[in-house]
């Protein structure tokens, strides 16, 4: 993959697991906060699914849209897209109705001197949608933060381990959790909540920092030795297909690749290929954010896409010069400040 057009088209491959549980479920399918990092090649990836799959279903697509081209980018893969502020009542309670909801909106970076917005958009946009989508299905975007650091050698923690969210961004995605939880309990709303760290692409995510930390001669932090990560493809069928599995109280799963990542393995694996040396500076803890995601394993299947396939289209992506977001992960992020 040289181009951003292969990318996308890799990102939205379906698979024939993917089309089976879709047509399990019944109604449309709509991705609320569809705009961000992986919402279009989601809502691309349902569309081409059903087109596969000959469903009868269609993907409503809904974000503030300030983007007007991916806009039209969305709607040229046959994806409706409906402009919303999500917090605004009057703008919500028009949406269409869907049976099957899948909830991506939310706020991380630029918590720290705004954290009532994230706290908005976080906690209190889930009792709205909650109460808007009361008949729906719905799969609720969630993250790893909400867990404590484990040992690296534990091999992550499973979703039985209680919440321990370091910083006001885990504890509003906590709070986002509890709402939702509370919500489903009320109106009888079958929900899976997703806990998700790292997706990657080759645009963003802790491979493309590490691979152009190497490329750049900059020096990388050990402190943080340990991570999990999964390519965005994996992540958007994994969550997709928790529509089949929603349930009533919810059902929490831990989505991410199998491997505990070392931070110090992979930087080197990316020098090699790059043909540079790795520089780095600390030591690594003892202890990381790292999720056990066995049940979705279970569930799903291993990723497709295997770690060392990442590593390689990554180090590709960075020697040819390939677009790149400025949208860091701060997976380096000790103490909860984003």
């Amino acid at each position: 993959m040289r181009t951003v057009e292969e990318l996308e088209a890799k990102l939205a491959e379906p698979s024939e697991a993917l089309i089976r549980d879709l047509g399990s479920v019944e109604g449309d399918i709509i991705v609320l906060g569809v705009g961000g990092k992986m919402g279009p090649s989601l809502a691309r990836l349902a569309a081409n699914a059903i087109r596969d799959g000959g469903l009868n279903k269609q993907v409503i697509g809904v974000s503030r849209f300030s983007n007007e081209e991916a806009r039209r980018e969305l709607e040229d893969a046959g994806i409706r897209t409906i402009s919303c502020d999500l917090l605004n009542d009057d703008e919500l309670n028009r949406l269409p109705e869907a049976s099957n909801v899948i909830y991506m909106a939310g706020n991380k970076f630029g918590t720290t001197g705004r954290e009532y917005f994230t706290w908005a958009m976080n906690a209190y946009l889930p009792g709205r949608v909650a109460e808007k989508y009361k008949d729906s299905r719905i799969v609720v975007f969630s993250s790893g933060n909400v867990y404590p650091f484990s040992p690296v050698g534990s091999g992550g923690v499973n979703e039985q381990v209680a919440p321990e969210p370091i910083g006001e961004y885990a504890q509003s995605c906590l709070g986002r959790e509890r709402v939702f939880e509370y919500f489903a309990h009320k109106n009888g709303t079958p929900m899976a909540i997703y806990r998700l760290n790292y997706a990657i692409d080759m645009r963003y995510g802790v491979l493309l920092e590490l691979a152009r930390s190497v490329h750049e001669g900059r020096p990388i932090d050990l402190t943080m030795g340990h991570a999990n990560v999964i390519w965005q493809g994996d992540a958007n069928e994994m969550a997709l297909r928790c529509l089949a599995h929603c349930s009533n109280p919810p059902q929490i799963i831990n989505v991410t690749g199998p491997e505990t990542v070392s931070i110090r393995w992979a930087a080197g694996e990316l020098a090699r290929r790059l043909g540079k040396e790795a520089i780095f500076t600390g030591t690594e803890s003892e202890t990381a954010l790292l999720s056990n995601a066995s049940k979705s394993h279970q569930l799903f299947g291993y990723p497709r896409v295997s770690l060392l396939q990442m590593i390689d289209w990554v180090a590709e992506w960075v020697q040819a010069g390939g677009v790149t977001w400025n949208k860091p992960t701060h997976f380096q992020e000790r103490k909860g400040k984003f």
